[in-house]
């Protein structure tokens, strides 16, 4: 059995926790179908993640039979749940952690939108305040990679490290997004698809109309900083908080 001090497993606890109870967001908010999505989160303090495992109903999820894994994406051994395998996306989800030490959480969608905008290799264009204030321009695109090693979380790293949003759309996949929690990256992930759903209606019904990038600037300092830092519970009047 592997042994963690008693701080550590504190930890450990707490982010099987919150990992398990937040899938359930996934679910609340229409992001996943059958057993697709993932979530995950950074234990403080130590050099491990926990994560999903693969191919269990949402229903059947629970702390207990949430994996532990390292930051190679490893699992370890002789933990609550080390008997199953983790999530097909933990390669991806231990890229990020490893080059992004930032990074508290990592949620993966196939929401329909924002998969749409990734069938078509296009960036969600910032025309809505609401992705001024979250996401600080357009969400942008990553490149076409597969399940199997690291490449889509070097597709993610690369393209969002140095951009403000916290959500990137992998080509012809789907959505990735990153938060300072667990928490924060899932609330990303149910504003990417919003914000996906709505401009993608408004461009049907006609052309969209841009926002100045001085007013992009000044809506996403005003959100980031008068409302708190982020993973803080803002837009409680204008939108949803997991």
């Amino acid at each position: 059995m592997t042994q963690f001090s008693p701080d550590v497993e504190a930890a450990i606890d707490q982010v099987r926790a919150d990992v398990a109870r937040l899938h359930g967001e996934l679910v609340r908010y229409g992001l996943v179908v059958w057993t697709g999505g993932n979530v995950s989160g950074r234990v403080p303090g130590a050099d491990l993640f926990v994560i999903k495992p693969s191919g269990v109903s949402y229903d059947d999820l629970a702390p207990a039979n949430m994996i532990l894994c390292d930051l190679d994406g490893n699992v370890v051994a002789g933990t609550p749940g080390s008997e199953r395998s983790p999530s097909s996306d933990t390669a991806a989800h231990a890229y990020v952690y490893r080059h992004m030490p930032e990074v508290g959480g990592v949620v993966h969608t196939h929401s329909t939108y924002a998969v749409a905008w990734a069938a078509r290799g296009e960036e969600v264009p910032c025309v809505i305040t609401g992705m001024a204030d979250e996401f600080g321009g357009p969400i942008p695109i990553g490149p076409f990679a597969i399940i199997g090693d690291d490449s889509i979380g070097r597709g993610i790293v690369d393209t969002l490290r140095g951009h403000r949003s916290r959500a990137v759309l992998m080509q012809n996949h789907g959505p990735f997004t990153i938060g300072v929690t667990a928490a924060d990256a899932v609330k990303a992930a149910v504003m990417c698809e919003d914000a996906a759903r709505t401009v993608h209606l408004a461009r049907e019904a006609g052309p969209l109309i841009p926002i100045p990038q001085d007013m992009i600037d000044a809506l996403y300092a005003r959100y980031q900083n008068v409302y708190g830092q982020a993973g803080d519970d803002r837009r409680d009047d204008e939108g949803p908080t997991p």
